[in-house]
């Protein structure tokens, strides 16, 4: 087995969006005083085995469903070039599933205990996302291939991501943090909608109606526009609600990252933007170090 070559079907660089949305729901417990690093910890954990997941998934079922070819202009994927066979990428997808399973049935045991409700809610909510991570691409019918990859990535991202972290925390709800979970889920549409933007043409040809495909390049581009414009402003709205203190808005120290971001995906050629998924996901993982530090200083 060639270590690197798996490696690199994990696609690493896509991890931060997974640990952005847990360090959020991490730094929005800890400002109230209940944080937990066992928790912390297996969140993250379960939350990379499962982006691992959906990327070892999207590079199965992509290549089956010919979205992966020799038009396409991202990164080589694994089992459309032949370096992994679809029966090998099929295996380790089930080792993925069952290593998400047991990450997240040890958090839960950790969060609840033998609260059986807790726990077979959020053990619903733990299937649903292995479902979902799987079902982007792969079967008769991918939903990914019908333009609803984006609400995945919302709920998923968003507000299952960040407001499912926070309650395994704090067992409470508090639906201001809706605001702070649409940040994340806004900033995580953005890396998919460059990454669809990018493809656009070899997704047109394999019958993949993303949105950048149903909408076109010019209104995709306005609609990733609304993305940032949108985490940004959901930020900036729960700090003022919740204003104590200025330092609440140091993550705005980012928005030139965000605005960066915008203005090479509005003049970049498809060719070009595939480093802008990598510095997106990146500067979302900055924007939630630097919301939670303004946090904790309140």
């Amino acid at each position: 087995m060639n270590v690197k070559v798996w490696i690199t079907a994990f696609r690493l660089r896509t991890l931060p969006l997974a640990i952005a949305c847990i360090g959020m729901g991490g730094f929005l417990a800890a400002s109230s005083g209940a944080f937990r690093w066992d928790i912390f910890l297996l969140c993250v954990l379960t939350t990379v085995f499962l982006q691992i997941l959906s990327n070892l998934s999207n590079d199965y079922g992509d290549s089956v469903h010919g979205a992966d070819s020799e038009f396409r202009i991202g990164p080589q994927r694994a089992v459309q070039s032949g370096i992994i066979a679809p029966a090998q990428m099929r295996i380790a997808i089930g080792l993925f599933v069952l290593l998400c399973l047991a990450s997240g049935i040890t958090l839960l045991l950790r969060a609840f205990g033998f609260n059986w409700n807790a726990l077979l809610f959020f053990f619903g909510l733990g299937v649903l996302s292995i479902v979902a991570a799987i079902a982007y691409t792969v079967g008769r019918k991918p939903y990914g291939y019908i333009g609803l990859g984006d609400l995945s990535v919302l709920v998923f991202f968003g507000l299952i991501g960040v407001m499912g972290s926070v309650y395994l925390f704090t067992r409470q709800v508090n639906w201001l943090q809706l605001l702070p979970a649409l940040s994340c889920g806004f900033f995580s549409m953005g890396v998919l909608n460059v990454n669809n933007i990018r493809d656009m043409e070899s997704d047109r040809q394999a019958g993949k109606f993303s949105i950048p495909v149903r909408i076109g390049r010019k209104n995709a581009v306005r609609y990733h526009w609304f993305l940032i414009a949108g985490g940004l402003a959901a930020a900036v709205l729960y700090n003022v609600v919740q204003f104590k203190t200025a330092w609440q808005f140091l993550f705005l120290v980012t928005a030139p990252l965000f605005v960066y971001n915008g203005i090479l995906v509005s003049k970049r050629v498809s060719a070009e933007l595939d480093p802008l998924l990598k510095q997106l996901a990146i500067s979302t993982l900055l924007f939630v170090v630097w919301f939670g530090i303004g946090q904790l200083m309140t």
